[in-house]
Parts: structure tokens; sequence; C-alpha cells
């Protein structure tokens, strides 16, 4: 690994290796059917890492601490949550092992969202088969800081071509404002269209809220059946200067999106350990939140059982 950089050739060595050792190709990583009467809850949303992984080139953000899986999942343990969905750092950028590490731990209460080059995946489509077979369902584009994809490029055509073809996802985190072209291409896809996920209700601009035109536009998604959205990182679509939380934004939010979306196309994550909002955020705060988001019985069973076992193929 050269300047910190992992190349195609050592990533592949890596993770094959590390499926070999610890018996994960044999696994399939996808838990029997009967395993849906044990959910509780899913938290769809929570990275794992340790501050001394090499880091990507290209960051906006690097931690000074570790977020362990034993942190998370004792986390998870005190809140009477289940199973738990671990999305890649983008400050990790490519290099997936400490993701497929942490979900060879706990295969049949893990899954996990990737984060990928299309250039090398189209070189060597087996990357996402590898991935696939230790427990990851779908890739992330965490858009923040930089451009649109290139979905016309013939490697992202490739990329996508196999993305759908393994039923996977795309997570995608960007401006409200962007998500016309950044969800609408994927949606519309010819050949049939891509699954998608929106992260963190879309996020809309603080000073416009739900008024934001780009989480308007996010609303119109609905009748697609395409899309899914994260009731997720409040905090995140907060003025920080202001010192609000976000959880007026995401009050408002819901009855839109429940209206737009049905329940069905709802899921919650915690967003922990709150990169970057650490000494502010806790599980405790968020899973509290949640309650207020989805006050009745009905809801909760929607949103964070029904939902998301079937989006990230726990059952």
């Amino acid at each position: 690994m050269a300047n910190g950089k992992l190349t195609r050739r050592t990533f592949n060595q890596g993770l094959l290796a590390m499926l070999t050792t610890t018996a994960l190709g044999a696994c399939a990583a996808t838990p029997k059917p009967e395993s849906a009467g044990k959910i509780t809850a899913i938290d769809t949303h929570a990275h794992v890492f340790s501050h001394d992984l090499p880091l990507a080139q290209r960051r906006r953000y690097a931690p000074s601490y570790d977020a362990p899986l034993s942190r998370y999942l004792a986390q998870l343990d005190a809140h009477g949550v289940s199973h738990g969905v671990l999305i890649q750092p983008s400050f990790l950028g490519t290099d997936n092992r400490y993701l497929v590490q942490s979900i060879a731990r706990a295969p049949a209460r893990l899954r996990g969202i990737a984060v990928i080059d299309p250039a090398a995946v189209a070189a060597d489509p087996g990357q996402l088969d590898a991935l696939a077979r230790a427990g990851v369902v779908g890739i992330r584009l965490n858009l923040f800081s930089l451009p649109d994809p290139d979905y016309s490029s013939a490697a992202w055509q490739a990329t996508l071509d196999q993305i759908a073809s393994l039923g996977w996802q795309v997570e995608v985190h960007c401006e409200a404002q962007r998500l016309p072209q950044v969800v609408g291409p994927l949606v519309e896809r010819k050949g049939g269209g891509i699954n998608v996920v929106v992260d963190h209700f879309g996020r809309p601009k603080p000073a416009l809220g739900v008024d934001d035109p780009g989480f308007r536009y996010l609303l119109t998604l609905g009748t697609t059946r395409r899309v899914w959205v994260k009731v997720s990182g409040a905090y995140r679509n907060a003025a920080r200067k202001t010192g609000a939380d976000g959880s007026a934004t995401a009050l408002a939010a819901m009855p839109l999106l429940q209206d737009a979306f049905g329940l069905d196309r709802l899921v919650w994550g915690s967003d922990w350990p709150h990169t970057q909002f650490e000494h502010v955020e806790s599980y405790d705060a968020v899973y509290a939140l949640m309650l207020k988001q989805l006050p009745t019985e009905r809801e909760r069973r929607a949103v964070l059982v029904d939902t998301p076992a079937r989006l990230f193929r726990f059952v």
C-alpha cells in the first residue's frame, strides 16, 4: 500500500484472504428466514472504525478516537436493538476491509454498505461478489465536497449493471439541492431502475428545512417505489451556530415523508458515533427522538423492523 492508497490488487488480496480465514465465503452472510422473529429493531446507519487506519487522501474529517464494534453492539444491547447496518466511513475511502472484518464478528446480526471505485469494479467485477458474500448489500455515495457521479461513463454503467444484478441499493448522501441530478438518473435508468436510499432526511438546508426545494423534490420520488429515506442524523440538518439539534425539522418532515413514501419506505438509523457531533449527541438522545418521530407501535414496527429487514436482507 503506497502512500496509504489501496490498490485494486491489494484490496482483492486482503479481502479474499479475510473471507478465507473467517469462512465467510461458505456462510454467504444471509441468515435463514426464521431469524426474522428475533428482530426487535434494526439500526440502519452506524460507523465503526479505528483512528489509526489508513485514511482516504480526499476527506473532510478524520477522527481522533476509536469507534469499535464492541462499543456499537453494547449500544444496541442497551436499547433493545437486535440488528445493525454498518456504513463505510467516508474518511476510509474504498478500503472496506475493516467493515468486512467487523461484519464477520456478528454476520447474522449485521449488514454493510461499502464505498467503491467504479473504475476498479468495472475492471474487476469480482470485488462486488466478494463484498456480497461478506454481508454487504449496497454502496454509498457520500458526495459532500465531491462532484456528481458521471453515470454515463463506461465504468459507472458496468458497475450499475452489477449492482442491479445483485439486487443492491445505492445510498446517497448529498445536499438536497443535488438530489435531482444524483438520484433521478438512478431511478429512471434504462433497463431498470436502481434502488436508492437517501440518507438523513435528504439533507435540506437548515434555513429552509422542509421548504427546501430539494426536499420537496425528494417527496415526489415516493411514487417511484424505488426510493427509501433514512430518518436519521437530524442534527446534521441544523445550523450549528444556533445550537439547534434539528429535531424540529425532523418532526416536521415525518408526516410529509409518511404521506409521500409510506412506512414501507422509511428506515431509522442512529448515525452512531455521530461523527463531528460526538460531544453534543448520544445514542440515548437520537433514540429518544426516534420515539417522538414514531409515536405508535404500528409505526415503530414498520420503520424499525419490517421495512429494514427486507431492504437490508435480514429476511
